[in-house]
């Protein structure tokens, strides 16, 4: 079983409620509400599982945001977490996914660790671009969508895991090191705060990294270093889909073909 778990978290803004900079196309993340990114809570409530399993486990979360975010690190340290790095820095906003890995792989380059675990998507970009290229700047195997892992009797230096893609349901064996990401459709649920545990101090094992640290040239940081450009940015809207029943006779065949020749289909 991993001794060294890193789990990867973002924390998204809050979609009822988040603000854009449309000038600059980026999403602004001080002074709005963050919540942690639904696909990365099941990534560390596996994490967490692993590391309640082997206490010789210890999980890590690292994340990329701003100092704002550190109320909600202090609740994941609450939940069982061992220690948590913030890569947080002014030179870091409008990254767009490319240079979020390379942020994100220099920091993991300098660490060592038996997995890394991760969301497969975001709520706020859901490119599912990071982990992936994480993985690839790390020369690490990596699989995405992971429904579930086999926390108990995995093969040494080896982990058991399943994919649900389009109904079907594969099972893989991966060599640690290995990156997974995980779905938002996987059961595993975060833990709640014991009541003993909601004023627990918990900065002693919080890091904080700036590129004072990574040493990454200020030209491949930000909007300047990003490889890709947002061009527009739209909150995503449901519409209540409109249900019509018919019968199995000539009217019926009448109302299937007008709607069908409607939307240009006949």
């Amino acid at each position: 079983m991993p001794k060294q778990i890193i789990c990867l978290v973002k924390f998204v803004p809050n979609v009822d409620g988040y603000q854009y900079d449309y000038e600059r196309n980026v999403l602004i993340r001080e002074n709005v509400r963050m919540i942690i990114n639904p696909d990365d809570a099941c990534a560390l409530s596996l994490a967490l599982q692993l590391q309640k399993n082997e206490p010789d486990t210890q999980v890590e979360i690292v994340s990329m945001g701003p100092l704002s975010v550190l109320p909600l690190v202090r609740d994941l340290l609450r939940r069982g977490v061992k220690r948590a790095t913030l890569l947080s820095d002014k030179r870091f906003v409008g990254s767009d996914t490319y240079v979020t890995s390379r942020i994100i792989a220099r920091y993991l380059s300098t660490i060592s660790y038996d997995l890394i675990v991760s969301g497969s998507h975001s709520m706020d970009g859901d490119t599912a671009h990071v982990p992936a290229q994480i993985a690839e700047l790390l020369q690490l195997e990596q699989m995405s969508n992971v429904k579930r892992v086999e926390t108990e009797n995995n093969a040494e230096g080896y982990l058991f895991f399943e994919v649900e893609s389009e109904g079907d349901r594969s099972r893989y064996r991966i060599e640690l090191p290995a990156l997974l990401s995980l779905s938002r459709d996987s059961p595993y649920k975060l833990p709640f705060v014991r009541y003993t545990d909601l004023k627990l101090e918990v900065d002693d094992r919080i890091t904080i990294i700036t590129n004072d640290q990574l040493g990454i040239p200020n030209e491949e940081l930000g909007l300047k270093g990003s490889l890709t450009k947002v061009v527009e940015t739209y909150p995503k809207t449901l519409e209540e889909k409109q249900r019509i029943v018919v019968t199995n006779d000539d009217q019926g065949i009448e109302t299937v073909y007008q709607f069908l020749k409607e939307r240009g289909f006949v």
